[in-house]
């Protein structure tokens, strides 16, 4: 195992694997946008919280979809964005130490901090934003729930809560439980909570490359006297439709994972099962058909067969 915990020079964007920095603590990747320069400015800071499907001990992973995909794939977010892996579950302690390593070693505008996350990703959002109120200028949580024992603090910030009717891996129930403990401590004028009629689970990983994700974050700080939501943005299914539809893949970035470093995201395969379709395949892997299609140099109606490789990423 490599070991990286000193500050590369930045000469261009870098996505840097982070690794035994903490004792007992998470790995992480941390993405370093072009401008940065710790000399002249802070930048603001996006914890990205993955969910179960990304949990172990292959940090890659967490390249495979949210904020450290959609950077890869051409979204700009400029902030720096920290994303830690977990084995299990997301423990609030766990991620406030990361974000203190990270607050000591760069140039972090500690007014401008937020944290986003779906599923499990989601809990851990819920559960970070609640535990450390004072520090979450803005949180957004998609298809999540929440674990820890009070949950007032949300009521401190602004909050937008994002669940699919048609979720059937994180009912939209547990959401619903979270925003009735909100109004069992008082005022939500600053939860935005956004019921998507007929939206299953993994639809909502699309809002990870919608730039309006991160306008609303960033429209947030802990500096403004009164902490009000902006409530300006929405959100549906026609947007989500259409969140891959101007993507292009980020050449420029740098990869720094001790291995040696890369300027594109590693391509990842599936092998075809009997009854497979594109779409299913597409769902399944947070992708769309006609990527699939570009990607494989395929059209749409062309057949599968069980046991064909295709390259969803």
């Amino acid at each position: 195992m490599f070991l990286l915990c000193l500050m590369p020079l930045f000469a261009s964007a870098q996505l840097i694997a982070y690794r035994d920095c903490i004792p007992d603590g998470y790995d992480f990747w941390l993405y370093v946008p072009d401008d940065y320069n710790p000399n002249e400015h802070t930048k603001p800071l996006v914890i990205f919280l993955h969910g179960k499907s990304l949990s172990g001990n292959d940090l890659s992973m967490v390249r495979y979809y949210g904020c450290i995909n959609a950077i890869e794939r051409g979204v700009k977010i400029d902030a720096l964005v920290m994303a830690p892996q977990t084995n299990n579950g997301w423990d609030p302690k766990k991620v406030h130490e990361l974000y203190s390593w990270v607050k000591s070693h760069y140039s972090i505008n500690t007014r401008r901090v937020y944290v986003i996350g779906m599923s499990m990703g989601g809990y851990g959002t819920l559960d970070y934003a609640a535990t450390y109120p004072n520090e979450v200028a803005a949180a957004m949580a998609m298809c999540g729930g929440a674990t820890v024992p009070s949950l007032c603090g949300l009521n401190e910030m602004p909050l937008w809560i994002i669940h699919g009717t048609a979720d059937n891996a994180v009912p939209v129930s547990c959401s619903q439980r979270v925003v009735d403990e909100m109004c069992a401590c008082g005022d939500t004028s600053r939860l935005i909570f956004h019921k998507m009629k007929g939206v299953n689970h993994t639809r909502l990983a699309r809002v990870f490359y919608l730039d309006q994700t991160y306008d609303w974050l960033f429209s947030h700080s802990l500096s403004d006297s009164a902490r009000m939501t902006n409530k300006k943005y929405t959100m549906n299914d026609g947007i989500l439709r259409n969140a891959y539809s101007n993507l292009s893949r980020n050449h420029d970035l740098k990869v720094v994972d001790g291995n040696g470093s890369t300027t594109f995201a590693e391509k990842k395969y599936y092998t075809v099962k009997k009854g497979d379709t594109l779409s299913k395949i597409a769902v399944e892997n947070d992708t769309t058909v006609s990527i699939l299609c570009k990607l494989n140099k395929m059209k749409k109606t062309d057949k599968l067969w069980a046991g064909r490789r295709i390259r969803v990423k």
